[in-house]
């Protein structure tokens, strides 16, 4: 903690809603700290840079804006970041805490981002967005939906949010197969599903969903090759994280109807640009990363950013993140 009586200015990123200030009770840091909100997201280290410059504390959402190791060089000031979460891929942990930096994370709510998957799923089965569009335009049935039960969900990553997933599956009488690296025959078992290899789970689901998490191991894990044996009549859903699965793999894959549609809430670069061809084609359903973006998960979230820094500003720094083994 620095003893100089100048305030400690804290910078809070990508408020995209401007709804950080209200979610928390930022007073209770006292007079001697300054916080700005930023709602606009810096795609340009440089910038970023710039902006943080100033700032003794930086609070982050999620992975919407990274710090580099190389970013963090030139952030002389900065001695802590606060993120969403108690893991962020986008920080570099081990070159923070090289320099000194403290890093602390918050608790997070598991129940956001199966409720957005299960939402897209029913809405691309259903073809939501088209039979939407008929009544607006004063029309009536216009396509035919696919029926749930009997049809089979592979599920990519079987841990919290996917063992929730594989639940509400089995609640819709559907087949649930899983996979990921470290999955057991009798993890998947106690999970209401069934282990199967990669590929197998590529070729025989109807639905797909990434639930893994980003990773060396997972990066670009689903492309060309993978979409290649999906069936042409399966839809793929990520609410993971964008670089897991080759954009540009994905796109080619629905214009040319290799897979039947879409669901995607992630994207290799976020915000994604207005010309992008994941918000126009019209076998994909696209959200704006919001599975997490909900009441319960911003009411951990910011009142604990408070915490964080708080217990820092006090010399006793809370929730602390240390590097994976």
């Amino acid at each position: 903690m620095t003893s100089d009586k100048r305030k400690i200015r804290i910078a809070v990123l990508d408020d995209y809603q401007g709804i950080a200030l209200s979610c928390a009770d930022w007073s209770a840091l006292g007079t001697n700290a300054e916080v700005s909100v930023f709602r606009d997201h810096l795609h340009e280290p440089e910038r970023v840079v710039e902006r943080l410059m100033p700032f003794d504390a930086v609070c982050l959402m999620r992975e919407r804006t990274a710090l580099a190791a190389d970013m963090l060089a030139r952030l002389p000031n900065l001695k802590l970041i606060v993120t969403a979460a108690m893991w962020n891929a986008s920080v570099d942990l081990e070159v923070a805490l090289e320099r000194g930096i403290v890093v602390s994370g918050t608790d997070s709510v598991a129940s956001g981002t199966p409720e957005l998957t299960w939402m897209l799923i029913l809405a691309l089965a259903r073809h939501l967005p088209a039979e939407l569009a008929s009544m607006r335009n004063g029309g009536w049935q216009s396509t035919l939906g696919v029926d749930l039960e009997g049809r089979t969900l592979g599920i990519l990553g079987l841990g919290i949010i996917g063992t929730r997933l594989a639940k509400v599956a089995n609640a819709f009488g559907m087949n649930v197969i899983a996979w990921s690296h470290n999955l057991t025959s009798e993890r998947a078992r106690d999970a209401g599903a069934r282990r199967v290899e990669c590929d197998e789970l590529l070729r025989e689901s109807d639905f797909i969903s990434v639930s893994l998490k980003l990773s060396e191991r997972t990066r670009g894990l689903i492309g060309e090759r993978e979409f290649g044996l999906m069936k042409p009549s399966a839809y793929f859903i990520n609410t993971s994280r964008g670089p897991i699965v080759s954009e540009a793999a994905l796109i080619d894959a629905l214009r040319r109807k290799r897979i039947a549609g879409a669901g995607i809430d992630v994207f290799d670069v976020e915000p994604i640009a207005p010309d992008h061809p994941l918000r126009t084609l019209d076998n994909v359903i696209a959200t704006p990363h919001i599975g997490y973006v909900t009441e319960s998960t911003y009411a951990h979230f910011f009142p604990q950013m408070v915490e964080d820094v708080r217990a820092w500003m006090e010399g006793a720094p809370i929730r602390l993140l240390r590097p994976r083994a």
